[in-house]
């Protein structure tokens, strides 16, 4: 598996935002859904890496900085096929390394609470992300849990 920061949107990781979308849009109303389209991952506060196994583009995962200290994970998908084979957690691992190189201290997300979800929050948790409140322009939401972890501890 190679995980590469992708400087613009390929067909490819376009047809991955759109998976995603029809993804998330099956699991909570509209409303609820904080995904992003492709023209919004390619703005100078957020950074998108892909995760390819050979030519195939089978994961994907953003950061978006919040502060000069805080940065939000976005977007991170993977393809059914790629599903438990640790992509998911190659990707978070990657972009954790950039953000403390970048002097990022914590590290938030917003994802869903539907059963679809459950090993995404596990992952999540399985790194050291624990739930909080809603940060950012979030509000309370039935459909979306909140999470954080502090990138100042041991590195």
């Amino acid at each position: 598996m190679r995980i590469d920061i992708l400087p613009a949107p390929t067909p490819a990781f376009e047809d991955l935002v759109n998976t995603h979308t029809t993804f998330c849009d099956g699991t909570a109303p509209a409303e609820s859904c904080h995904r992003l389209p492709v023209t919004a991952l390619f703005t100078p506060d957020i950074t998108v890496w892909a995760a390819h196994d050979g030519d195939a583009l089978i994961g994907m995962g953003a950061l978006k900085t919040l502060t000069p200290t805080k940065a939000e994970i976005k977007s991170m998908h993977t393809r059914t096929a790629a599903r438990g084979k640790g992509t998911a957690k190659a990707l978070l691992e990657a972009i954790e390394t950039h953000a403390r190189a970048r002097g990022i201290t914590s590290l938030w997300l917003e994802t869903g609470v539907h059963p679809d979800f459950a090993a995404a929050r596990a992952l999540y948790a399985g790194l050291g992300f624990t739930e909080c409140p809603p940060f950012g322009d979030y509000q309370p939401d039935p459909h979306s849990t909140f999470m954080t972890k502090s990138l100042e501890a041991a590195q």
